[in-house]
C-alpha cells in the first residue's frame, strides 16, 4: 500500500545493535537509495514464504540501488538467540544485511504489530509503501521499479497461492505446542527446537536445530488429521497452518 503522507521518515537503526552481513548502521544506510526493510522471523513460516521474494529483490535491484534489510524479530524463544539468527541466515542463503533485534527495540520505533511486515523507503528515507502479512508481491516490486526508474517483468509466484487473483481459504488457527486433532488448511508447519526426531502421524521427522519445519503440503485447502509427538531432545512451541487454495 503507498503511504498515506510522504512525510514519514525511516526510523534510525540502533547503533548497539548486532548484524549479520553488515558491519552495522552506517553501511547499511546510504543517501540516495531506496531501502526495503521486512521484519521477519525464521521460525515463523509466513516469514519464510516471503523469504524468495526478498531474495530475487536484491538480487535483482541491488545493483540498480536497492537496499534490502532483514530485520530479525524473533516469536519464539527458538529464534531468540543471537547464534541462532545467524545460522538460520546462513542455511537460508540470505545475502542482504540482517539486523538481530531480538529485544524489539527496532520493532517498537516501527510500532510493528505482525510477521512479516515491509516497509519500501525512497532515496530521502521516505516511507513510500507497506505492506503486512504475505502477498502484495508485485505492487512491492512496482514500488520498487518505481523508485528505481526500472521497468522490466515482476518475479513471477513462488507457489499458486501467490498468483494474482487466487482465491485462499482460512485456515485452522495455530496452536501451542504440539497439536493433534483435526485441521483444515494448505499446509501444516511445526516451529522445533533442539535436535532428535518428530513423530507426524506415525512418519519419523529428523530435527536438527531450530526452525519452522514444513509436514503436510496439500494442493490447495483440505481437511486432513494430525498427530505430532516430539520425542527426546526436541521441543514443538507451536504448530502453524497456512492458506490453500479455495
Amino acid at each position: 500500500m503507498r503511504a498515506p503522507v510522504d512525510t514519514i521518515p525511516a526510523p534510525l537503526f540502533p547503533t548497539k545493535l548486532p548484524w549479520v552481513n553488515s558491519d552495522g548502521p552506517v553501511a547499511t544506510l546510504q543517501r540516495g537509495r531506496p531501502m526495503l526493510v521486512e521484519f521477519w522471523d525464521f521460525c515463523r513460516p509466513n516469514s519464510l514464504r516471503t523469504l524468495p521474494y526478498m531474495k530475487a529483490w536484491h538480487e535483482r535491484y541491488a545493483e540498480a540501488g536497492l537496499r534490502v534489510i532483514g530485520v530479525h524479530s524473533p516469536g519464539f524463544e527458538a529464534s531468540r538467540p543471537e547464534e541462532a539468527v545467524r545460522g538460520a541466515v546462513a542455511r537460508l542463503g540470505i545475502d542482504y544485511p540482517v539486523l538481530i533485534d531480538s529485544d524489539f527495540v527496532l520493532w517498537q520505533e516501527y510500532e510493528n504489530e505482525g510477521w512479516p511486515a515491509r516497509y519500501l523507503f525512497d532515496g530521502r528515507a521516505r516511507l513510500f509503501d507497506y505492506h503486512f502479512g504475505e502477498g502484495g508481491y508485485t505492487e512491492t516490486e512496482r514500488a520498487i521499479q518505481e523508485l528505481l526508474g526500472e521497468e522490466r517483468d515482476p518475479v513471477g509466484p513462488q507457489r499458486p497461492e501467490d498468483a494474482p487473483g487466487a482465491r485462499l481459504v482460512q485456515p485452522t488457527a495455530d496452536q501451542a505446542g504440539a497439536y493433534s486433532g483435526d485441521y483444515e488448511a494448505g499446509g501444516v508447519w511445526a516451529v522445533l527446537d533442539g535436535r532428535g526426531e518428530l513423530l507426524v502421524n506415525g512418519e519419523k521427522l529428523r530435527v536438527s536445530g531450530p526452525g519452522a519445519y514444513a509436514l503436510v503440503e496439500h494442493e490447495r485447502h483440505t481437511a486432513g488429521r494430525i498427530a505430532i509427538d516430539a520425542g527426546s531432545g526436541v521441543r514443538c512451541e507451536a504448530t502453524c497452518f497456512t492458506a490453500g487454495l479455495a
